[in-house]
């Protein structure tokens, strides 16, 4: 455990604001046992089972990811859109994240806010987070869309001691410092996600992505992230393939994913499927967000 990992919160940059609501929905705190606070967006308006929807992991997410999908199902059942810890409205404290942190605030949400079985719908790196809680509580997911996934890549990441070694680096001041301001300006925001984008970026995206950025504590989470620590070695065979529940996967060409071991994958889980959506590079909730919830809607559709 570094010892440099305390509760200590990063000072507020000059001019920063209260975070803007992320969407347009009641929006509540919740205090998960094994993660601290968390925040969520809910409309419960509609019955039916509900849908809990899952941010990715970077330098720039939020609740705010998911927005579209919110939008769209929000009027055909419960929908729930959350800011994981280190992100979005939720607690951004000095300390050690982790895929089990993530895994224990998705699950504490499910049993205390949610108390019924849900459709996960999660997105890059929060699939795998996810997918750890389907796998560890199976009673509490009924189903996976899994939008653009990490885990199905023939690229390796650091993990272990050099992991470790890569956030001991990117930890020391001024480096952090001068990295993460560099990664968070308006230009570097834009163009990542023009490497994510087939149409045009929506500028909706780009400004809230700065704004979560420059919010106290912003920097903390991002470290782990960077130093590859928040992903799961193998994750198609250490997390995806101990599913039980019916899954979607959603992609089609991604800067950061190949997809190279999803088709032998989906030949061995008769319980997986996949769906194309295109043309894009990683967004597709907010690139062809109508494709990418009917492709969503049949799934479940083919469920019942």
């Amino acid at each position: 455990m570094d010892s440099a990992i305390d509760s200590a919160a990063d000072p507020a940059k000059p001019g920063s604001s209260p975070l803007a609501s992320a969407i347009d929905a009641a929006s509540h705190d919740f205090v998960s046992q094994s993660a601290g606070r968390i925040h969520y967006y809910v409309d419960d308006s509609a019955a039916g089972r509900p849908l809990v929807l899952i941010h990715s992991i970077n330098a720039a997410p939020s609740a705010f990811e998911m927005k579209p999908l919110f939008d769209h199902f929000r009027s055909q059942r419960p929908v729930y859109a959350l800011d994981l810890p280190g992100f979005g409205r939720a607690d951004r404290s000095k300390r050690r994240y982790s895929p089990e942190l993530y895994a224990g605030a998705i699950s504490d949400f499910l049993e205390g806010v949610v108390k019924t079985p849900c459709d996960l719908a999660a997105f890059s790196l929060g699939c795998e987070f996810s997918a750890k809680v389907a796998a560890q509580k199976p009673e509490l997911v009924k189903s996976l869309a899994l939008i653009s996934p990490t885990g199905f890549n023939i690229r390796g990441l650091p993990t272990g001691a050099a992991a470790e070694r890569a956030y001991k680096f990117l930890s020391v001041p001024g480096i952090n410092d001068g990295l993460y301001g560099l990664l968070t300006t308006r230009p570097s925001i834009r163009f990542f996600y023009k490497q994510a984008f087939v149409g045009p970026v929506p500028p909706e995206l780009v400004d809230y992505a700065y704004a979560t950025t420059h919010q106290p504590g912003a920097k903390f989470a991002p470290l782990y992230f960077l130093s590859g620590q928040l992903f799961t070695p193998k994750a198609s065979e250490t997390l995806y393939d101990t599913l039980t529940q019916p899954v979607l996967v959603i992609y089609d060409k991604d800067p950061n994913i190949d997809f190279h071991e999803l088709p032998d994958f989906l030949g061995r889980h008769p319980n997986w499927r996949a769906e194309r959506v295109g043309p894009t590079r990683g967004l597709p909730q907010w690139d062809k967000p109508a494709e990418t919830a009917d492709a969503i809607a049949r799934f479940w559709a083919s469920l019942q």
